[in-house]
């Protein structure tokens, strides 16, 4: 056995070292021809493989992207039909109910109606001529950013609720409850904790120093030895005198009977609980030309919502007393029956009876001769509203969010008998387009026709 390992091993090195002669076979020369060509077709199919490998990544990440796409696309399509819950159904509540389905709501029949989701329908509030009228003026002039609120004092009422944007429309939607700098609307509160007082009336006489418009208070202070500016306090509302309002708030009022009077007419709280307003605020000043600034309406951290400042002019108009807003008349269930009916409702009592009548007198004079005075008289001076008696104040202030000059306006009419108190506000930039009490006596001139 060794030995024919020895012979084996033996052979082996013999047929390594000496070539062999023989001729390679047929199917030798097959083999090494099959060889090639599957060389051939490796070199065309590896570069293709490593291609689709690379991309499959991408192929199923764009795969996923278009079904979660066309997922949503079905989604948006057809949205599930969700329940309203009637019970227990409240004022706020409404109200909530009613502003989420303002979007799809429609007239018929000179009221506004709303398609809920299980099949039920609301029945709003609104007034068909006013909240198109105010609407149309705003489209035509193209303004930047606008809104208008109306109330009707005595119920809450919400007679108009529109906003509208040449920018942003998506704005259009919360613009009733978002925050804006409230400007010189805050003289009102001013003014009310002055008369509180009784230290003044609207007859004081008051003396001033500066500028109607000045915004800085060092040129507010009157020199005794000099005969400075004097002008009753209700004039000086319907002027919008900044320096008359800051030493007001200064020298009678104080710091902390301003802030308690902000508070008391819906500052710094919860006032519409469960709706999308959003709670107005009024930072405390800390300094001295911090209250003249708040005083005069030129506090840019005092904001305040369009609702808001419609249902503080509502309660004015009614004797001091808030009245809570209502956007929903009626609401009726799938099967129609009706489930929820307006109700007035007192929130809470502003001001006494006596002072809310002192304010209608200072009110006053901003449309008979105030800054409101052009806007409600044609080329003559004769009242284009003659026969309606109106109650209003303006404020304008630069903002940021959005950016722009605001021009306020807010006011009820018939001060004997009020029907309506409303706000609008408009929002220009670099090309004015129009002011607030634009908007305001349209308003007005629709109600009243």
């Amino acid at each position: 056995m060794q030995d024919l390992k020895h012979m084996s091993k033996k052979k082996r090195l013999i047929r390594l070292n000496v070539p062999r002669q023989e001729e390679p076979s047929t199917d030798a020369c097959k083999k090494l021809t099959e060889s090639g060509a599957d060389r051939k077709r490796l070199r065309l199919i590896l570069p293709i493989l490593a291609v689709l490998l690379a991309a499959y990544p991408v192929f199923n990440l764009l795969v996923t992207a278009k079904n979660a796409l066309s997922s949503v696309g079905r989604n948006v399509a057809t949205p599930a039909k969700k329940t309203v819950s009637y019970k227990d159904l409240d004022t706020w509540q409404s109200f909530q109910l009613a502003a989420d389905m303002l979007p799809s709501s429609r007239f018929e029949a000179e009221q506004l109606l709303a398609p809920l989701p299980d099949g039920g329908t609301i029945v709003y509030s609104i007034d068909e001529e006013l909240q198109q009228r105010v609407t149309r003026v705003m489209k035509e002039y193209k303004v930047p950013y606008g809104v208008f609120v109306a109330i009707e004092p005595k119920t809450g009422r919400v007679l108009a609720l529109a906003g509208h944007s040449t920018l942003d429309q998506s704005w259009e939607r919360n613009s009733c409850y978002n925050l804006y700098p409230m400007a010189s609307l805050f003289k009102i509160i001013t003014a009310t904790a002055a008369l509180e007082q009784k230290k003044v009336s609207p007859e004081t006489v008051f003396a001033f120093n500066g500028k109607l418009t000045s915004e800085n208070p060092k040129y507010w202070y009157v020199n005794a030895r000099r005969k400075g500016q004097e002008m009753p306090l209700s004039v000086a509302m319907g002027k919008s005198v900044n320096p008359v309002f800051g030493r007001l708030a200064s020298d009678v009022v104080g710091k902390d009977s301003l802030v308690s009077c902000a508070e008391r007419f819906g500052f710094n709280q919860t006032l519409f609980p469960g709706t999308p307003v959003i709670p107005s605020k009024a930072a405390t000043p800390l300094t001295d030309d911090a209250l003249k600034l708040m005083g005069a309406g030129l506090g840019r951290e005092v904001k305040i919502s369009p609702l808001h400042v419609a249902a503080l002019m509502a309660a004015i108009a009614n004797d001091g007393v808030m009245m809570a807003p209502s956007l929903a008349q009626e609401i009726r269930n799938n099967r129609g029956e009706t489930v929820f009916v307006q109700k007035p409702r007192q929130m809470k009592r502003l001001v006494a009876p006596e002072i809310s009548g002192q304010l209608a007198r200072m009110l006053s004079t901003t449309v008979n001769s105030g800054t409101s005075r052009k806007a409600f008289h044609d080329r003559r001076g004769r009242p284009m509203l003659a026969s309606v008696n109106i109650a209003a104040k303006t404020g304008s202030i630069d903002g940021k969010d959005p950016a722009g000059h605001y021009s306020w306006f807010a006011a009820y009419a018939p001060i004997e008998d009020p029907q309506i108190a409303l706000v609008a506000l408009v929002i220009n930039q670099n090309k004015w387009r129009i002011k607030a009490t634009h908007v305001g006596e349209k308003a007005l001139e629709a109600f009243f026709k």
